[in-house]
């Protein structure tokens, strides 16, 4: 038995709001399954299953909003046996029963300690519920509101063993899920930002790539087949910085607890405005394998999808690395913020043309500016510039791509 808890999606994400289960206890589970919907409040999320088994229980509703790592269901392998009365409740919070006045007194008696505690809160504030900090935690954890409750401690606050007679209060006035919060999602955006350029050492470079030789393959490549088969240019220069991420290793993977992990594949983060504001960058997993034609397909879903909802929990929180390209809104070079807990960021500017020498000659070729944010306590200078000359080196190749 084993309880699937609220997953983390990024580091900007300590919380999460069950917008809908999708499946029910009894039901066979598979690796990799949806069962349920999730609201991060940068964007709802399918959550998946890490393991085949069978639900046996869901521990929260629709609607509940909790801390990430919270368990919210729980999980049996397919050989165990549904877990009794006892086993289900062991190790999760109930409401406490209804007990004796005498009983009662002596639960009062013991939290006298509390008091000091209890007097704090009302200082915060008048007309605030008092409440000791434990039954407050709980009565916020589950949507309960403290103040038509009658407290059993020190003048009147709400101790842990009233929370019981809350249960229908809290029913009664839970509030609805709503839709997309565009504060909310600055706010996150906000605070993984700051984090961001708090905690890393960026460093920043910068080189302008022709495309020529990338133009003129594309051409000829989508001349060759119907507009459903055809690629784009964005395509091309992803693949590119997903084969060049695949030999730099030290670009690609996490910083954390004082230390690097290589990733175990290259799992390009893709930076999508979406319709009400902000951004979420899904990834497209192990992209240096895909073919072109099998890329630019996963581009286009992850693009609708994060626009219109259905992203999978597995591809906002697995990223390696993160492209950012703004050349759709005429922006000619765009140096990222590293996305915590990775590394690097990789910038994609605007296609344009621009005067290029061509040996002894010079040429009006098509280029872009492709820039790169690393962090300083993996990596320098030296291999971020062999890595930009390594993606340049592939789009001049792009028949190898």
């Amino acid at each position: 038995m084993s309880d699937f808890c609220m997953p983390s999606m990024g580091a900007d994400m300590d919380q999460g709001t069950l917008l809908a289960w999708k499946v029910k206890p009894g039901d066979a589970l598979h690796k990799g399954q949806v069962i349920a919907t999730v609201d991060t409040s940068k964007v709802a999320l399918d959550i998946e299953v890490f393991e085949d088994g069978v639900l046996d229980e869901l521990l929260i509703s629709e609607g509940d909003t909790v801390a990430v790592g919270t368990p919210i269901a729980r999980i049996r392998g397919s050989g165990e046996a549904a877990a009794t009365a006892g086993q289900a409740d062991a190790g999760r919070q109930q409401p406490q029963q209804a007990m004796p006045a005498a009983e009662k007194k002596r639960q009062v008696e013991k939290t006298v300690p509390l008091q000091a505690a209890v007097a704090a809160t009302a200082t915060a504030g008048a007309d605030r519920k008092l409440a000791s900090p434990a039954a407050r935690r709980q009565a916020k954890a589950q949507g309960i509101d403290l103040a038509p409750l009658g407290g059993s401690g020190p003048d009147g606050a709400v101790l842990l063993a009233d929370l019981a007679a809350g249960q229908a209060v809290a029913a009664a006035g839970k509030k609805a899920v709503t839709g997309f919060d565009s504060a909310a999602m600055r706010k996150t955006i906000a605070a993984a930002m700051s984090r961001s350029k708090r905690e890393i050492p960026h460093f920043y470079l910068a080189s302008t790539v022709d495309l020529h030789a990338a133009e003129q393959w594309l051409a000829d490549y989508n001349s060759q087949r119907a507009p459903a088969g055809r690629l784009l240019l964005a395509a091309l220069l992803m693949k590119a910085v997903a084969a060049a991420l695949a030999g730099y290793p030290a670009l690609n993977g996490f910083y954390r607890n004082d230390d690097f992990v290589a990733g175990e594949a290259v799992h390009l983060g893709m930076a999508i405005n979406l319709r009400g504001g902000g951004l979420v960058a899904p990834a497209i997993l192990n992209a240096d394998q895909l073919a072109l034609p099998a890329l630019m397909a996963q581009l286009q879903d992850l693009v609708k999808r994060a626009r219109s909802g259905g992203l999978k929990s597995s591809e906002i929180s697995s990223p390696t690395a993160t492209v950012t390209a703004l050349g759709e809104r005429g922006v000619d070079s765009v140096f990222g913020v590293i996305y915590p807990p990775q590394v690097a960021m990789i910038g994609i500017g605007r296609p344009r043309h621009l005067p290029v020498a061509v040996g002894e000659a010079l040429a009006v070729h098509l280029a872009v500016d492709i820039s790169l944010a690393a962090d300083h306590r993996v990596c320098d200078g030296h291999l971020g510039g062999l890595f930009l000359n390594d993606i340049n080196r592939r789009l001049q190749q792009p028949e190898d791509l």
